[in-house]
């Protein structure tokens, strides 16, 4: 049995170092590294988010994904709409399930005022409604944060695409 769970883990080293010797072979470089597309990007960015709970949460994940504020060299400026939709409805007309919809329209801007990316993502987030009025609270709550964090990676996504598109 042992030998077994030693050969599997021999396997799935060599995969992964087969993995990292053909990435290296191609060009391929994180895109965080130190000549990574989004090197640029690191701890130069100002955020402007809306000033609600759920903008504290995008901005959060954001400062995560792209970096403290060090050096503003850049501005994403960031606007978000939520809405709410009951999709589980029980026989006697109770909301068993609510999802909220957010929608992000976001501009990176580099110093000269020139317009680096722009664009708009939209994802979905539920939550449970069957529980006391404490626990539906609490779920859509969690509902909020997990769609704030869910629209920042969408954001963070956009940008660093286009960055890499831009990179020779």
């Amino acid at each position: 049995m042992s030998s077994s769970k030693s050969l599997t883990r021999y396997t799935r080293r060599a995969l992964l170092l087969g993995a990292v010797v053909v990435l290296a072979g191609c060009g391929f470089t994180p895109i965080y590294g130190n000549n990574g597309s989004a090197s640029n990007l690191r701890g130069k960015v100002a955020y402007d988010t809306p000033d609600t709970l759920d903008g504290y949460h995008l901005r959060e994940r954001l400062q995560r994904r792209l970096g403290q504020t060090e050096t503003a060299e850049y501005q994403l400026t960031v606007r978000t709409t939520l809405s709410s939709s009951s999709v589980g409805i029980a026989e006697d007309s109770t909301v068993l399930r609510a999802t909220l919809t957010g929608t992000a329209t976001f501009s990176l801007v580099d110093g000269t005022g020139s317009i680096v990316t722009n664009g708009t993502v939209e994802t979905f987030s539920g939550y449970s409604t069957t529980g006391n009025v404490v626990s539906t609270r609490s779920a859509e709550q969690d509902a909020h944060e997990r769609l704030s964090i869910a629209l920042a990676d969408l954001i963070v996504a956009h940008i660093l695409a286009a960055q890499v598109a831009d990179k020779p």
